[in-house]
C-alpha cells in the first residue's frame, strides 16, 4: 500500500482548561498509529494538520514537544491551521515555520497574542512557498506594520484580514499593487475603515480574483460595486452581507457596459439594487456562490439579473432581504436550474409556495412582470 494522498490530523474545540499534555498524548498516539513507512517526512503529496480552537493548550512548550520538535522536521507539511490558539506567541510561530518550510497554507485566525513580528518571521521563512494566509481577528497585528512582510510573500493568492481594525485603504492599495496579479481570494469583512478607494485598487489590479468577502463595510457606496464590476470579471464567490451601500456615487466617471446601467450614465441616484444588478449582468456568468444576507435594498432588479446566472449559481443567501416579493423569489427559483441551496431566513414576506416551472402560469406571469419593470428602469 502506498502513501495516502492526504492525511488530516484534527483536534477541534479543545476545552480551554485542556493542558499541553493532552495534545502531546494525542500527537504521540498519532505517530504510533501511523505506520513507519507513512511517517511525516514520507507523506505524499500533502499533509494537513488542523488544530483549531485548542485554546490555552497551544503554547510554545507544547509546540516544541509535539509538532515542532526540530528544524525542518515536517518537510511535507503543506497546510497548518491553529485558529483560535489564544496563547500562541510570536516565538511559537517562529518555531512552527522553521519546522515546516514548505507550508503553502497557514491559518492563524483569532490568535489574539500575535503581533507583526510573527508575520515578519513567516515572510522570512515562507516567502517563496506560502499561498494562503489567514490572520483574521488578530487584533494585536497592526496592518501597516506587516505590509513589508506581506509584500515578500511572492506566491500569495489568498489573504484574510477580516476584523483587523487597522486595515485601511492605504493598506489594501499597497498590497494589491504588489500582489494583485496573483490574488484569487480576499476576505475583508468587518474592516470598517475600508472605502470605495480600496475597491478601485482591487478592480484595477486583481483581474484574476475569484472570491471576495465585503461583509459589513459601512463606508462602501454603489461605486464599490462598479469598480468590482469593471475590473473583476471572473468572481465565483461574493459575500455582501449587511451591506446596504449609499445612493451617492462618489465618482461620476464610472461607465458600465451593461443593460442595467447604460454606458455614459453617471450612476447618480442609483441604489444598491441596481448596482448589484449591474454586477450580475456583467460579471455574474461565473458566479457560483452569492450572499446578500441583510442587504435590505436588494429588489426586483437584482432578481431579474440573477436569472442570467442560471448556468453556474449553486448557493444563494437572500436572508432578511425583505424588499423581495414572492414573484421575485419564484423567478429566481424557476430560472436558476443549477441552484442547490437557497437561504431565506427572516424573509417573513414570502407567502406563496413555488411549483415546478412545468406547472405553470404563475412563473411565466412573474417573469414577464419583473422584466417589464426592469425595462422601464432602463428607459429612465
Amino acid at each position: 500500500m502506498g502513501s495516502p494522498p492526504l492525511w488530516v490530523l484534527l483536534i477541534a474545540q479543545q476545552s480551554s482548561s485542556c493542558g499541553g499534555r493532552v495534545l502531546s498524548v494525542i500527537w504521540s498516539f498519532a505517530f504510533l498509529w501511523v505506520p513507519d513507512k507513512w511517517k511525516l517526512d514520507k507523506f505524499s503529496p500533502h499533509i494537513v494538520i488542523q488544530l483549531d480552537l485548542c485554546g490555552r493548550c497551544m503554547t510554545l512548550s507544547t509546540l516544541l514537544g509535539t509538532i515542532a520538535r526540530s528544524s525542518n522536521c515536517l518537510p511535507a507539511l503543506s497546510t497548518m491551521s491553529l485558529r483560535g490558539a489564544c496563547r500562541l506567541l510570536n516565538e511559537g510561530i517562529g518555531v512552527l515555520v522553521t519546522s515546516a518550510r514548505r507550508l503553502q497554507s497557514l491559518n492563524l485566525g483569532q490568535c489574539s497574542l500575535l503581533t507583526h513580528f510573527s508575520i515578519n518571521v513567516v515572510a522570512e521563512v515562507l516567502g517563496h512557498t506560502l499561498k494562503e494566509l489567514f490572520i483574521d481577528d488578530c487584533q494585536n497585528i497592526n496592518a501597516m506594520l506587516i505590509l513589508p512582510a506581506l509584500k515578500r510573500l511572492e506566491c500569495l493568492e489568498v489573504l484574510s484580514v477580516a476584523g483587523i481594525q487597522t486595515v485601511c485603504d492605504d493598506f489594501i492599495s499597497e498590497i494589491v499593487t504588489a500582489l494583485g496579479s496573483n490574488m484569487k481570494e480576499l476576505v475583508l469583512a468587518n474592516c470598517f475603515k475600508i472605502t470605495d478607494d480600496s475597491l478601485e485598487a482591487i478592480g484595477r489590479t486583481c483581474s484574476s480574483l475569484s472570491a471576495i468577502d465585503l461583509s459589513n463595510l459601512d463606508l462602501l457606496t454603489d461605486s464599490a460595486l462598479h469598480y468590482l464590476t469593471n475590473g473583476c470579471r471572473s468572481i465565483q464567490t461574493l459575500r455582501l452581507c449587511r451591506n446596504n451601500f449609499s445612493y451617492e456615487v462618489q465618482n461620476a466617471h464610472i461607465h458600465l457596459n451593461c443593460d442595467v446601467l447604460r454606458p455614459g450614465s453617471s450612476g447618480k441616484g442609483m441604489g444598491s439594487d441596481e448596482a448589484i444588478a449591474a454586477f450580475l449582468e456583467t460579471s455574474g456568468q461565473s458566479l457560483k456562490h452569492l450572499s446578500l444576507n441583510h442587504s435590505s435594498k436588494v429588489g426586483d432588479s437584482t432578481a431579474v439579473s440573477l436569472t442570467k446566472c442560471w448556468r453556474t449559481l449553486l448557493t444563494l443567501d437572500l436572508s432578511w432581504c425583505r424588499n423581495l416579493k414572492d414573484e421575485a423569489f419564484g423567478l429566481i427559483v424557476d430560472s436558476c436550474s443549477s441552484l442547490r441551496l437557497l437561504k431565506l431566513f427572516g424573509c417573513t414576506q414570502v407567502l406563496i409556495p413555488w411549483k415546478d416551472t412545468s406547472e405553470g402560469l404563475f412563473q411565466n406571469e412573474t417573469k414577464e412582470t419583473l422584466n417589464n419593470k426592469h425595462k422601464d428602469h432602463n428607459r429612465i
